[in-house]
Order: C-alpha cells, then structure tokens, then sequence
C-alpha cells in the first residue's frame, strides 16, 4: 500500500489509517505550528481550518480536512496536503552518544 509523505525542511508528515485510540485533540488557534525555527523565528504552519492537531503522548498528528491544507514556512515552498490523517516527524540528527532534534 502506498503511503503519503511530505517534507518539508526539518518536518516530515507521513500518511496514517487512522487517529489512534486515546489520541486527543489540542485546543485550537488560528493556526496549527508544527514546529518553530530556532533561529528565525519562522514556523512550519497549517491554517487551523484546515486542520486539527492531536496528540497521543509524545507522537503528533495532523487530522486535514476533505479540502486539504497547505504547509507553509517562510523559507520553504507551500505543500498543498491532500485529506487524510499524518503522523508528525521531527528530523534527528545524530550527534555521539545522543541524538538531537534538527534545527530548521
């Protein structure tokens, strides 16, 4: 079965059947930051109309809407999402006897 997956600098979405059991719903603003850029300040951003964000424990999830949403960063270029529900990645980076997340 083919999966989607988007990237987009430091943040990979990748395709989930579904929401997990337990999964619960973070409160809402006018928009959904899956995460910020350490030094920028920038942010990889859905508009919260677009979407919804849940959490089971530390693993996020993006719910998108029948219309779809688009990803957006300011240093990076708009990825229109298609529906469905995406598991949220952080990019690691191995540093010895750690690891660490990127910084976009």
């Amino acid at each position: 079965m083919k999966r989607e997956m988007y990237r987009q600098g430091d943040i990979l979405l990748v395709a989930a059947d579904e929401l997990p059991a337990g999964a619960e719903e973070l409160a809402p603003t006018d928009r959904i930051v899956l995460a910020y850029g350490e030094v920028t300040g920038h942010a990889h951003t859905v508009a919260s109309m677009q979407a919804l964000m849940y959490a089971q424990g530390d693993v996020r999830y993006l719910k998108v809407s029948e219309c779809g949403a688009d990803l957006v960063h300011e240093e990076h270029s708009t990825i229109h999402l298609l529906p469905g529900v995406y598991r949220i990645v952080h990019q690691r980076e191995y540093v010895p006897d750690s690891s660490r997340l990127v910084l976009d």
